[in-house]
């Protein structure tokens, strides 16, 4: 059985993974879009990012759009692979519980 990956399986973490594979693999997304999205706090959202960022799960760029600076994340070729691992060792967890439920109900 596959296992999870203890870095995307936090809650939140899960929840960027999940935005930013749904994504076009060159396709970026920006901070504050992925924020309000998240419904998260400019700190949290933060942190996770960059722990994505250090696992090389995602890449994160710093830029200037019309004289702001703006934050854009995009997701690794690694991080959809592990996205997919992640969500494959989900799907045989739930896999393996609907097995089990069907056989222990009681039969009509």
């Amino acid at each position: 059985m596959k296992q999870l990956n203890p870095t995307i399986h936090q809650p939140v973490r899960l929840r960027i993974m999940s935005t930013l594979t749904a994504l076009a693999p060159q396709e970026k997304i920006n901070f504050v879009e992925l924020r309000e999205l998240l419904g998260a706090t400019d700190g949290n959202l933060g942190a996770h990012l960059q722990k994505l960022e250090s696992e090389g799960y995602l890449v994160i760029e710093k830029t200037f759009v019309a004289r702001k600076p703006c934050t854009f994340a995009q997701t690794t070729s690694k991080g959809r692979a592990a996205f997919e691992e992640h969500v494959a060792a989900l799907e045989s967890i739930i896999g393996g519980r609907a097995s089990n439920t069907s056989s222990n109900a009681p039969e009509s």
